[in-house]
């Protein structure tokens, strides 16, 4: 188990990750392990995860996975499986480097999925709950047509200059999420079997205009679910809500992780 500063990098297998450690430490609290997005790294939360800590008084604990912000880099193109393989081999993993005693995942886009792959893929007596804030159970139409704008504007606008003052590397961070969700034999990319088997309470959170999905995922988790399934369907908000609708995220997520710790009768320094 490693001692936990408040950032630094983790030696997980062989990739050395990038993360910050906000309040009490896995020994003395419940722990929200936070996903980011699929161009997402521990920066680009901004100081939503220190709003968390001090709306809930939980632990932090935010990542950058392989390939992206000052993480090791990977391996170009990325497999189609690599969420899974995320949720499968390296965060059990992470979970054990950081001590994880009690708590819950809160993931985003692609580190929503990853959640609900891994809380549908183990039972880990840990884990109280799940939040998945614009997760991707399915492909749609709507979130290829957007990844394929999301390309145009890596190769004519900014975007790519953007990104590198997160990433080390922005081709890799780019090119490994858009590559995969652009191969063609994505599109049988399916997930919905894990949620089935998801035996925690379960908060799903999107924005009403968001442009990598529709509503559709929402349906997906309501009926593909036996865990309970809270929604929070957010006004004013797209693919991002902790950013575009801080204060209404923030809310409900605090309210549910809130009553998971209670639910779990978590004490601190249990």
């Amino acid at each position: 188990m490693a001692v936990l500063s408040d950032s630094g990098f983790l030696a997980v297998g062989p990739q050395s990750l990038e993360y910050r450690m906000i309040g009490p430490r896995p020994d003395a609290a419940p722990t929200i392990v936070m996903l980011h997005e699929g161009l997402g790294c521990v920066g680009l939360w901004g100081d939503f995860p220190d709003k968390l800590q001090q709306a809930t008084g939980c632990g932090v604990f935010v990542y950058s996975r392989a390939g992206y912000g000052q993480s090791s880099p990977v391996d170009l193109p990325r497999p189609l499986t690599y969420m899974h393989d995320e949720a499968r081999v390296t965060l059990p993993a992470l979970l054990d480097t950081i001590g994880f005693r009690h708590g819950l995942l809160f993931g985003h886009s692609d580190g929503a999925s990853i959640a609900a792959i891994y809380a549908g893929s183990h039972q880990d007596h840990r884990l109280g709950g799940v939040i998945l804030m614009a997760p991707h159970f399915i492909v749609e139409d709507e979130s290829i047509a957007a990844i394929r704008e999301a390309k145009v504007a890596y190769e004519t606008t900014d975007l790519r200059t953007r990104l590198s003052r997160w990433h080390k590397d922005p081709d890799v961070a780019f090119k490994g999420w858009n590559g995969a969700w652009l191969d063609p034999a994505f599109r049988q990319w399916d997930i919905t079997e894990q949620l089935a088997y998801i035996r925690v309470p379960l908060l799903v959170v999107q924005g009403e205009g968001d442009q990598y999905g529709t509503v559709r995922q929402i349906e997906l988790a309501q009926e593909e679910c036996y865990c309970p399934v809270e929604v929070a369907l957010l006004p004013n908000a797209k693919h991002n809500p902790a950013r575009e609708a801080t204060e209404a995220t923030l809310g409900v997520v605090t309210d549910f992780a809130k009553r998971v710790v209670a639910m779990n009768s978590w004490n601190s320094g249990a």
